[in-house]
């Protein structure tokens, strides 16, 4: 387990050392420097870090602002890390997720700012029923007109939007993504994906996974060889490799288990039957340890 801190400023005429003497203060023999604007998301020395950041690791910063201009941002990395098995501490500040009192402190600022999100949409759905009911008409005046910086600028908001609603689900297909591709195809991940998620949440498809898939790897979060093409397998092959990636991603799921979420998935059994028993789900594990795929059970 090591300590990586990340050294931020804005300007070429502010200076790091400050940071890089606090940082290593407290042990941090990695320290990522980078000059750039909190607001820019797509930091280069930060989307290297969190690609190479190990299980175990914890990111250190000598404050939050010097990782994250705004609270949503924060969240978001702070969920790719402990998608990551990795912690987060900031010295200035009382959140160290490798403490229950860090992760309360964190627990509460996420709720803080749903929190504040539910008040911006009810104060924007506010104003526009006011709006309405006095005869004005909605929408921006130079989008009406067609003018190239009020697009351009819609075009970022949509992005942040975007970004946003992945950083919501982050957890459920950012380790499953950086786990099985590009070995396997892109449909089954997508079916392996829509097993494990839960009723309520939205069935993914093969063009969303792949655009969230990008828009990661883009902004450094993902690898790049996420988006390689898949080898070509037999269907023995490929039932192995997806029997063997459950058993990787939940080593405590039953035999059982396996069989519903195979059900769930619509995969047929060797034999081309749609129902999975146990003893099917064993046989396939068996047959993919030696292959070296997963451990016999």
């Amino acid at each position: 387990m090591a300590l990586i801190g990340y050294a931020r400023v804005s300007t070429l005429e502010q200076t790091l050392d400050p940071q890089l003497r606090e940082l290593r203060a407290v042990g941090c023999d990695t320290i990522h420097e980078e000059q750039a604007s909190g607001a820019d998301r797509t930091r280069p020395a930060l989307g290297r870090l969190l690609a190479t950041i190990k299980p175990g690791d914890t990111l250190v910063v000598v404050r939050l602002d010097r990782l994250a201009r705004s609270l949503v941002h924060l969240l978001q990395v702070i969920d790719l890390l402990k998608a990551k098995g990795a912690h987060f501490r900031s010295l200035g500040d009382p959140i160290d997720t490798t403490t229950p009192q860090g992760t309360f402190s964190l627990q509460v600022m996420g709720a803080v700012a749903e929190l504040e999100r539910a008040l911006i949409r009810e104060r924007t759905k506010a104003g526009l029923r006011s709006a309405r009911a006095q005869g004005r008409i909605g929408g921006n005046p130079a989008l009406r007109s067609g003018d190239r910086d009020a697009l351009r600028k819609l075009r970022l908001a949509r992005d942040e939007t975007y970004a946003r609603k992945l950083e919501g689900t982050a957890q459920t297909w950012v380790p499953l993504v950086r786990r099985h591709r590009p070995d396997m195809a892109w449909d089954d991940l997508t079916r392996l994906l829509n097993a494990r998620k839960g009723r309520d949440s939205p069935d993914w498809s093969i063009e969303r996974l792949k655009r969230a898939a990008k828009r990661y790897v883009r902004d450094g979060l993902l690898p790049s060889t996420v988006l390689d093409r898949a080898p070509r397998r037999d269907p023995d092959d490929r039932l192995l490799a997806i029997v063997a990636g459950m058993r990787h991603a939940d080593p405590d799921l039953t035999l059982a288990g396996i069989a519903t979420r195979l059900e769930q998935m619509r995969e047929r059994t060797p034999r081309g039957n749609t129902k999975w028993y146990p003893s099917t789900v064993r046989m396939l594990l068996q047959r993919a340890g030696k292959m070296g795929m997963a451990a016999e059970s």
